[in-house]
């Protein structure tokens, strides 16, 4: 039975619970500060399915041998703009961090950097690469592969993946671009949720295995996603599976490795490719188109139900001022897990608020 309450942590004391108990698992300690950093700028931006709900089964596939703690990252220069990163197996926050930090600092020198990554694993939210980008200025694209989850269109049988594509663009004053969507209608992690909290879901979400929609988040989890637009979202899935499997030598067409099913490696692939803009115009040039551009949606009239047109990542956006003011709110099923864990491997808990903290 899912019940609605709530319980409120400080970003900080989240992120010092995360870090100590990766660190238990065997991560070094800056790479776990990195993971603890990406999960709760997850969970701080209202992304929850890729916060710390996920931490659990991190840790168990760390444990098991699954995902190594100490990969070492390997860089190959193929032109002055372009690299290929072999992660070796570690977690895929901290290679995909590694990815793109080598592709901003030749984008830096030449005005673009591409770089491929393989052998990585599950890295999260995709738009915390593309704030990485953003903090140095930078245009950037990100795409990342998954395990096999939604049918191509007109299929039965599920062969792609439902990794998002992220993308983001500086602005001076106003809040800055920022992309990041599933080829399905919705992210399975907020299937996992509903079924962790014992919620329904909308239908519309997903199908069951034998491809018929439903509400029951449980049977969702053994039938498949239901792509964006039909077509559309097939042939976006597709392009994740190019640019992140076929082009960088990763697993690819139903090959990645399930994180939840499989005890194996993923070999989960990435790209990012990184654009200065100054290359075309001057940094501030651009940074005011894109706040004329931001201003001109803002200047829409909203349609019927809206109150205002927003621009992308804009949401989020406020969403993480509210919670970096009440906290970072967590459910009874996420609270149960975080004492498990401490308590299992012997951390200070998390300390939760039943009140958000501003109240």
């Amino acid at each position: 039975m899912a019940t609605a309450a709530r319980y409120y942590a400080k970003p900080g004391d989240a992120e010092v619970f995360c870090k100590a108990a990766l660190v238990k698992s065997g991560l070094p300690d800056t790479d776990a500060g990195m993971m603890a950093s990406c999960l709760v700028e997850a969970d701080v931006r209202g992304v929850d399915t890729h916060g710390l709900a996920r931490l659990e089964q991190y840790i168990g596939r760390v444990t098991a041998g699954l995902v190594n703690a100490t990969p070492k990252l390997e860089i190959s220069e193929k032109t002055p703009v372009v690299a290929h990163l072999d992660g070796d197996n570690g977690f895929g926050f901290v290679v995909a961090t590694k990815g793109m930090e080598e592709a901003i600092k030749r984008a830096d020198i030449y005005g673009i950097g591409f770089v491929t990554v393989d052998h990585s694993n599950h890295f999260g939210m995709a738009a915390t690469y593309v704030l990485q980008a953003l903090r140095k200025g930078m245009i950037s694209l990100c795409f990342t592969n998954s395990a096999k989850q939604m049918p191509p269109f007109g299929g039965k049988d599920t062969l792609l993946g439902i990794s998002p594509f992220a993308a983001g663009a500086p602005s001076k004053n106003e809040v800055p671009y920022i992309l990041d969507m599933a080829p399905s209608v919705v992210a399975k992690g907020k299937i996992r949720r509903a079924a962790r909290r014992g919620e329904t879901i909308p239908l519309g979400w997903a199908l069951d295995k034998d491809g018929n929609p439903t509400t029951d988040a449980n049977v969702a989890l053994d039938g498949s996603m239901a792509p964006i637009g039909g077509p559309k979202g097939s042939g976006i899935a597709i392009l994740m599976d190019i640019m992140a499997g076929v082009l960088t030598g990763a697993a690819f067409g139903g090959e990645v490795g399930d994180q939840y099913k499989e005890k194996r490696p993923q070999n989960v692939g990435h790209s990012f490719i990184v654009i200065k803009p100054d290359v075309f115009m001057s940094s501030e040039n651009f940074r005011a188109r894109m706040d004329t551009l931001a201003q001109r949606v803002h200047g829409i009239a909203p349609a019927p139900g809206f109150k205002e047109v927003l621009f992308p990542g804009e949401p989020e956006h406020r969403l993480s001022e509210t919670r970096k003011a009440e906290g970072i709110p967590y459910a009874d099923a996420e609270k149960e897990m975080f004492e498990n864990m401490a308590k299992s491997l012997g951390i200070p808990g998390l300390h939760l608020s039943q009140t958000p903290l501003n109240a």
